[in-house]
């Protein structure tokens, strides 16, 4: 790293020895650069092997520490997307030390399956993961995109592929309120794939396309609907209940409860998009109450922060969020009112 001449913004210039490695970092049509200099307001001047950074003095090592960790990466033999450069973008804004921090947040982390490599891209989705590793029992809680599921099944995919586990069991309610499967046309299994579909996606993603129709016709893998659950022991198994917010108090119970030997269980959820009937209560807020301190059951609350889908889903998760608020503070003020105008 050489320093540049000093003007009113930090300048500091940094010196790579591979340039193959140089443009797998640039990205196609400097791309990933692109991406780091809209995220970080700098300016990356690119001069043969050597980048120039340009710009505020935090803002220019919050780049430096991003790019050397991106170069770690290629030098161990792994790929550099956009979400790799979206996920050092999002490691650099939560830690102040650059440089060397990236590389060691990130790697005990990823998550190896047959197909892929899986890396956290928040600070969050490092301490799901982290917790999928360390307990029997975790509860993933955040709203959509945040990676529950995803992670999840990335984790399970690994530990069967290790022979920590030796099976996979994906769940979700069937139905979002009651499981009514009757008025659906086709056998059973027409009637509760659409539900399961996003399950088998992720499984697409970690696993060959054969691989999974093997596992899944010689019993490896499971997917089935919560209904299905009843009455079994799940053994020596990675266990997952999806969208866990439309469970009732009794199913949530029941499923817990299938817990067996050398088995890990997940149950992910978002508490804001409850579809059971009025006045029903969640099973997966009512499992938050009843286990929390319970030894041996993580719980990790994602947030709008750790949304790796489209930008725009962040802001739109956000702005939902707020309108949220605005409501709660009126129908609060609505109901305090009377008591004031009685009052007075």
């Amino acid at each position: 790293m050489t320093d540049l001449p000093h003007d009113s913004a930090q300048r500091i210039e940094l010196e790579f020895d591979n340039n193959a490695m140089l443009a797998a970092l640039a990205g196609e049509r400097d791309r990933h650069f692109t991406m780091i200099e809209q995220h970080t307001g700098i300016q990356l001047i690119p001069r043969g092997n050597r980048i120039g950074l340009v710009g505020p003095a935090t803002s220019v090592s919050r780049a430096q520490a991003v790019l050397l960790s991106l170069y770690e990466r290629l030098k161990r033999g792994l790929e550099v997307g956009s979400g790799e450069v979206d996920a050092a973008l999002r490691f650099a804004e939560t830690h102040d030390r650059a440089g060397t921090m990236l590389p060691q947040i990130t790697e005990p982390a990823a998550i190896r399956t047959r197909k892929r490599q899986v890396s956290p891209r928040t600070a969050g989705q490092t301490s799901y993961i982290q917790a999928l590793r360390d307990h029997a029992l975790v509860f993933g809680l955040g709203p959509a995109g945040t990676g529950k599921t995803y992670l999840a099944v990335a984790t399970a995919v690994e530990m069967l592929m290790t022979g920590q586990v030796n099976r996979i069991i994906l769940s979700r309610p069937a139905v979002e309120a009651g499981e009514r499967l009757g008025f659906l046309p086709g056998d059973l299994k027409e009637k509760v794939d659409p539900y399961l579909r996003p399950l088998y996606d992720a499984l697409h993603d970690m696993l060959p396309h054969e691989q999974v129709l093997k596992r899944l016709s010689n019993g490896d893998i499971e997917v089935a609907p919560l209904a299905f659950m009843r009455g079994r022991t799940l053994a020596h198994s990675f266990v997952i209940l999806d969208e866990a917010q439309n469970t009732t108090a009794v199913q949530m119970k029941m499923f817990l409860t299938r817990l067996g030997e050398d088995s890990r269980m997940a149950i992910t959820g978002d508490l804001s998009q409850i579809d059971l009937p009025s006045g029903t209560k969640s099973g997966l807020s009512d499992a938050l109450e009843t286990l929390d301190g319970v030894e041996g059951v993580g719980i990790v609350r994602l947030s709008d922060a750790d949304v790796v889908r489209h930008p725009l889903v962040m802001r739109i998760v956000r702005a939902y969020d707020a309108q949220d608020k605005r409501r709660s503070a009126a129908k609060a003020q609505f109901q305090n009112q009377p008591a004031k105008d009685a009052a007075s």
